[in-house]
Formats: C-alpha cells, structure tokens, sequence
C-alpha cells in the first residue's frame, strides 16, 4: 500500500515510493523542484505549461507556491539532485 500524504497545497502530495518522496504535484510523478527549477530559471507559468501541457495552471502555480513556502525544503533537493552530488553519492 502506497502512502500518500496531503499538503496544505491542494494540488500537491508527497506519496512513498514516488519520486523519493519529494513533494509532487497529485495525479503525476512531476515533483515541484522540478518545477522550481524552471521557475529558477526564469520560465514563466505559461513556459512550464507549454512544457507540461497535461498540467493545467492551478497545479503550475500550486506547485510554485508550494515552493516559495517551503523554499528551503526544495532548495535542499535541488541541491542533493545536481548531478555533481549525485555521482559523489554513487561513488
């Protein structure tokens, strides 16, 4: 049995076994410091949705809400994901 946690943002969850359990936006396997990182990046909402057209703009934004709320959480995993660390980990 999958363990799905709700967040105070409606459109996000985090569920065991589904992206490390990293916060994600519901119904996807897109995690919000995916998203974050977009956003970082200077895309705009309407440039993620054109990435992700399976998203719509409530999730795009609930996810970066999410983000600016819970800035160090996420900038923590953005941190563990680059690349750089990931190999060190490995090896």
């Amino acid at each position: 049995m999958i363990v799905e946690l709700k967040t105070e943002h409606p459109h996000i969850t985090k569920k065991e076994g589904v992206c490390g359990g990293s916060p994600i936006i519901e119904g996807t396997r897109i995690s919000v410091r995916h998203i974050a990182v977009m956003y970082k990046a200077g895309e705009t909402p309407e440039d993620i949705l054109n990435t992700h057209p399976h998203l719509n703009a409530a999730q795009v934004y609930d996810a970066i809400s999410y983000y600016l709320d819970h800035m160090k959480e996420i900038e923590q995993e953005i941190e563990a994901n680059k690349i750089e660390n990931v190999l060190q980990e490995c090896g």
